[in-house]
């Protein structure tokens, strides 16, 4: 198996990691997979995923929600664009310093 291409989303936001995948859930009209399990995600597309890296040992945030695609980069990105703008509609931020290119 290939290592897959990622784009990362970087969010101020005080949200548990399952609170956090269930909102990417919801706008990406989606569902978590695996919610019980070490690297739960949410599908996106049929190419490309979102899990959420939540900081360790009591670090305020930033979260980070890594984009995943076997497929490309590009399929990466693209999906990251639009889980980032989704994100903003309901009211996350996502750091201007760190855009999604």
């Amino acid at each position: 198996m290939s290592t897959p291409h990622v784009v990362t989303l970087v969010i101020d936001l005080p949200i548990t990691k399952l609170d956090a995948l269930d909102t990417i859930a919801f706008v990406a009209d989606g569902e978590v997979e695996g919610a019980g399990t070490v690297r739960p995600r949410v599908w996106l597309s049929a190419d490309a995923w979102a899990q959420v890296e939540i900081p360790k040992f009591a670090d305020p945030p930033p979260l980070a929600i890594d984009v995943y695609s076997e497929t490309s980069r590009d399929t990466a990105l693209a999906e990251a664009r639009r889980l980032a703008a989704a994100l903003e509609a309901v009211g996350w931020t996502i750091r201007p310093e760190r855009p999604v290119r």
